[in-house]
Order: C-alpha cells, then structure tokens, then sequence
C-alpha cells in the first residue's frame, strides 16, 4: 500500500496559495520539514494530520490518499452509480453521488470531474429539469472552481481538456463570452491534436485499433459540424435538406448501412430535424416518412439491450452498451411525443391522421 500524502499536500497547499513557509509556520515545523513531505521522503507525524487536514478542509483518509485495490473498487463503485443515475436522466442524484464521491475522495478527478459534469448539466435546457435557469446560477461559481481546478492540476489529459471545455461553456452560457473564447483557445486545434501524430509512436499491434478509432472519432466531429449547418438554419431549407442527405449517405458509408444499430438516437433527433426542414418546404409525404423513420428509431433506443454489437469494413467490430448521457429523466417516447413533436413545424399538420398515427405509436 502506497501513501500519496505528499503529492496531495503540494497540490492542496497550491490550491489555497499558500506558501511552504507559510504552511510549516501555521504547523509549526520548519520549511524543510514540508519540502520533505511533499518530495515524498518522511511522512508527517501522526498528531499534526488531522490539523492538516482541517486546513485543506478534507478528511485524514482523503488526505492519506491510500492508493490500493479497495480505494480503486469504491471509486469505480461511485463512477458506475454516477452513469447509472445519467442514463436515465436522474442529474439531483448525479450530483448526490458525485458529491459523496468527492467527499470521500476529494482529490479523485474523475469523481472532481464528474461533480462538475451534473452541476453542469443540471442547467440545461433541453430536459425537463424545473429549477434549470436557477440552477445555472446556483452552480456558476462552484463549475468554474472546479473546472479550473481540474484545468490546472488534472493528471489525466482527457480529463483536464473535458473540463476545459466544459468550463468555456460554462462562461460562454452565462454571458461571458470572452472570458469562454480565451478557455476554449487552450484546447489544441484539429491538427494539433493526439490523434494526428500517436501513431508514429504506437506499436505494430496498437495501429489497427487506433486507426478505426481515429476514423469514428473523425466522422463524429465531421457529422457535428454537419448537424450544425443542417439544423441551425444557417443556410436556405433546400440546401439544408440536401444536407441532411449527404450526411445519410456518409452514414451508409461508415456503418455499411448498420447506423440505426449503432445510435437509433441520432437516426430518430436527424431524421426529426429533416422532417422539420421538409415541413416548412411544404414536402409532406417526405415528411411524413421522416418522422415514422424518427418514431421507429426512437422505440428502437427504448428497447436496445444492456450491450451488443455489429462490425463495419471501417470500423471494424463496435461494442455498444445501453449507458447514455441525459438530463430529461421521461421515457424517449414521452420526450419524443411532448417535447419534440410539439415544434411549430408541425402544428399545421397536427390534426391530420397520418400525424396522429404517429402519435399513436408513441402511446
């Protein structure tokens, strides 16, 4: 069993600005008695941990930082009770979960960066989260602090550039545009990314996998941008439905025709978005094919497994788990029925019988 209390004074003495000279005199001890802490040659004496602890304001066991197989298991235990809570929309008890987490684990950044993710969340919009705008507010300053925290101490990379991220959009959603332009410009551009040079440095056997990940990773970012030109109505509705089926043919292409297995979600939020385009060109028999293509999908997504899987000539074999990301804790088909369906591109079709038969299937 290995102590990491030393590595976990530093960081929480540099969290709190406080000097080495300032800590020893607030301890007692001398300045070479903390530098030899935090270089991890001596341990502090007994008595002096809970004063220690009590100035960081986090328990003796988070301060020992006990690094062995059972710390790993409670964590992993709270991550897994964290994605189970998310799947279904429960973001009150994501932050409940997190938040015991941290307070066992306050210096565990997986858990730090999840605390982060559910306070984040828990304004969004999209849900059906009541408190949402005052959530918002509430949360500011302690998503900022976390996220600047992870920004700056985070060992894992892809944990600190999450919540880079998410702290730019944090900033950017509160109004504070500039101050989210400056965060996002720490993240490194496409062509400076991991993705783009790891390779020269992998092994024979490491290359295969890599390269069929740097594809999906690619097609994911390659398909944002496209939904962005398609549904923010950043271009005439003629050339955004044409859009919408470049996009389809590209699907066809990554998935070998298998996209509705991969994600029936994003089958049913894109073909929602065309049937909203085609409505207002007035194509409704397209439009209605589109939204029982998006109705399918939806019972589809209600009905997936715990895990599955499928193979394409790009991507090779693809495991996919039920876990999955929301803040609106309703079924699918009540969201798709009462939230989605309710778009003003519909309500000069709404009393039609091919559009309650489609109300119907979500019933």
């Amino acid at each position: 069993m290995k102590l990491k209390i030393g590595s976990t004074i530093k960081m929480l003495r540099k969290e709190k600005d406080i000097t080495q000279e300032d800590f020893a005199e607030l301890l007692g001890v001398s300045n070479q008695s903390v530098s030899r802490w935090e270089n991890d040659v001596c341990y502090p004496d007994m008595e002096l941990l809970p004063v220690i602890a009590s100035i960081f304001g986090v328990t003796v066991d988070g301060l020992l930082g006990v690094d062995d197989e059972a710390e790993q298991q409670k964590v992993n235990a709270y991550l897994a009770a964290f994605q189970r809570a998310i799947t279904n929309g429960h973001i009150d008890k994501c932050i409940q979960i997190a938040r015991e987490g941290v307070a066992e684990f306050p210096n565990e950044e997986r858990l730090l960066n999840k605390l982060m993710y559910a306070l984040f969340v828990s304004g969004d919009d999209s849900g059906n989260i009541p408190d949402w705008k005052e959530n918002m507010v509430k949360y500011d300053a302690e998503i900022v602090r976390l996220g600047e925290r992870l920004a700056r101490y985070a060992k894992d990379t892809d944990v600190r550039f999450e919540a880079i991220t998410r702290l730019a959009f944090q900033h950017t959603e509160m109004g504070r545009k500039e101050k989210g332009r400056e965060v996002f410009r720490q993240i490194p551009k496409m062509d400076q990314c991991r993705e783009g040079f790891l390779w020269f440095a992998l092994e024979p056997d490491e290359k295969l996998p890599f390269v069929r990940d740097y594809i999906r990773d690619s097609y994911m970012s390659l398909c944002h941008a496209v939904c962005l030109l398609a549904e923010e109505e950043l271009i005439p509705d003629e050339e955004a439905e044409g859009v919408f089926q470049k996009m389809f043919a590209v699907d066809e292409i990554i998935f070998d025709g298998q996209r509705g297995i991969d994600s029936p979600w994003y089958i049913a939020e894109s073909r929602l978005e065309l049937a909203k385009v085609l409505a207002r060109l007035g194509k409704l028999p397209e439009m209605y094919e589109a939204l029982n293509t998006a109705v399918d999908a939806i019972i589809a997504f209600e009905k997936r497994p715990e895990s599955w899987s499928y193979s394409s000539l790009l991507l090779g074999e693809q495991k996919k788990t039920r876990d999955f990301d929301t803040a609106d804790s309703r079924p699918p088909r009540e969201i798709m029925r009462d939230s989605r369906l309710t778009a003003k591109e519909f309500d000069a079709v709404r009393g039609s019988e091919a559009f309650q038969t489609i109300l119907q299937k979500l019933d």
